[in-house]
């Protein structure tokens, strides 16, 4: 990359790179050559006197330009973000808007980024998406305090606004940012899914017509108005890397041009936990939503883990589903069942105790329970599994034998691989 990076002391290991990101220990690294770029070489918030608020279309056009622009969602599913804006405008009201800033990923930072340091750019978008649909009433939703402290202030700093903004602050789970439960915390209920149809676009908060957008879909809004371009996305890079950090960066370019391992990576965690594992070969995939879909992956939340040399692709594995296990909301039986039976198969693959009729039917389960609970977390294990078996079928193969050395040295209780750990989640 030709960005400078900026590097915060002290630094850190990589183990508490993401924990630590509230204390300044990560890089943020800007995109080389942006017009506008999201992410700026700084650990302060941005004031309203020094955010540059941009000209630009408005109302319907505004509509029109983010679907010519062909943004898509950055919370995790990548759905066109104007098909999702004209859903609601097109329905009648009373209509609800929600900048999404829950963040229930572990590996990553961004949302949290935008709302403390880039308040008035996810206000100005989501006001500006609100004024296209003719929403009644805004909501920002989040679980970081800090965060909530910094919209707030920033909310103070406006002195008022078109729309009334409220800020919800919910407990941080892997479930309460998906938008069912975002609907159901925001009618006074908890932060957990409900069964669809319908969608919140068509019966949300109160009952109306609800747009539920990820906090960096808003952030890029304004520049879209304005007519720039929306061709780069934020990347959340731990793991086996020189620098840990917050990158933004061009869209198609691949991984091999954006990331600096430790060593030779043995894979990778793509799209935070949701979108499973990668082997190497992800180093040549450009980063985009289409090409890693084609390539049985995905972009999701923004977020990549590298698997270093010393790391064990079957142990990061056999972490995550066992976090997905612990998060799931309690309420589907074939997720609560699903996610501990694929937990335990692989806690067992990683033991070397895992027979060849266990992985059957990991394998089996791995495409039979997708899509059967209220929320993609079953789908994010089942991911989580498949790949993993098709990715490195040699390692798993050695495995039903014996457990490699760094499997063996972890022990059969603690299985965690140092920047895979789902009980540090908390920033």
């Amino acid at each position: 990359m030709t960005a400078e990076l900026v590097t915060l002391e002290p630094p850190v290991t990589l183990s508490d790179a993401v924990a630590r990101w509230n204390s300044g220990a990560m890089a943020l690294v800007p995109l080389a050559g942006a017009a506008a770029p999201l992410v700026m070489a700084r650990d302060t918030r941005e004031t309203l006197g020094e955010y540059a608020n941009p000209n630009g279309v408005s109302g319907r056009d505004l509509i029109d330009a983010v679907e010519a622009a062909e943004l898509r969602g950055r919370g995790g599913a990548g759905f066109p973000t104007g098909v999702k804006m004209r859903a609601v405008a097109d329905r009648e009201g009373p209509r609800t808007i929600v900048a999404n800033g829950d963040e229930g990923e572990p590996l990553a930072v961004k949302d949290r980024y935008l709302m403390r340091i880039r308040p008035h750019l996810v206000l100005d978008g989501l006001l500006r998406v609100a004024d296209a649909v003719a929403a009644d009433r805004a909501v920002v939703y989040l679980s970081d305090t800090v965060s909530a402290d910094s919209v707030r202030k920033a909310l103070d700093e406006l002195g008022g606004t078109p729309v009334p903004i409220d800020v919800l602050q919910v407990p941080r789970t892997y479930v309460g940012g998906e938008e069912s439960s975002v609907v159901r915390a925001i009618d006074g209920g908890p932060p957990l899914p409900t069964d669809k149809p319908p969608r919140p676009f068509e019966s949300g908060v109160g009952g109306g017509p609800t747009l539920v957008l990820n906090v960096e879909t808003l952030a890029r809004i304004p520049g879209i108005a304005a007519g720039v371009k929306t061709d780069s996305v934020l990347l959340t890079l731990t793991g086996s890397v020189t620098r840990p950090g917050l990158y933004e960066v061009p869209l198609g370019r691949p991984l091999r041009e954006l990331v600096e391992p430790v060593g030779a990576p043995v894979g990778f965690l793509m799209g935070g936990y949701f979108a499973g594992l990668l082997g190497p070969r992800a180093l040549d995939i450009p980063l985009g939503f289409t090409e890693l879909r084609a390539e049985g992956s995905g972009l999701g939340c923004g977020a990549v883990s590298v698997l270093g040399p010393g790391d064990c692709p079957v142990a990061a594995a056999a972490d995550v589903i066992a976090y997905f296990d612990r998060e799931n909301a309690r309420q589907c039986g074939p997720c609560i069942r699903g996610t501990a039976a694929m937990a335990g198969a692989l806690r067992e693959l990683a033991d070397g105790t895992a027979s060849d009729a266990r992985l059957e039917k990991l394998q089996s389960w791995s495409a039979s329970l997708r899509g059967r609970g209220a929320c993609a977390t079953l789908d994010g294990a089942c991911n989580v599994a498949a790949t993993l078996l098709r990715e490195f079928p040699e390692l798993v193969a050695e495995h039903r034998a014996v457990p490699c050395s760094r499997c063996a040295a972890l022990g059969p209780t603690e299985r965690t691989a140092p920047h895979i750990d789902p009980e540090s989640e908390e920033t």
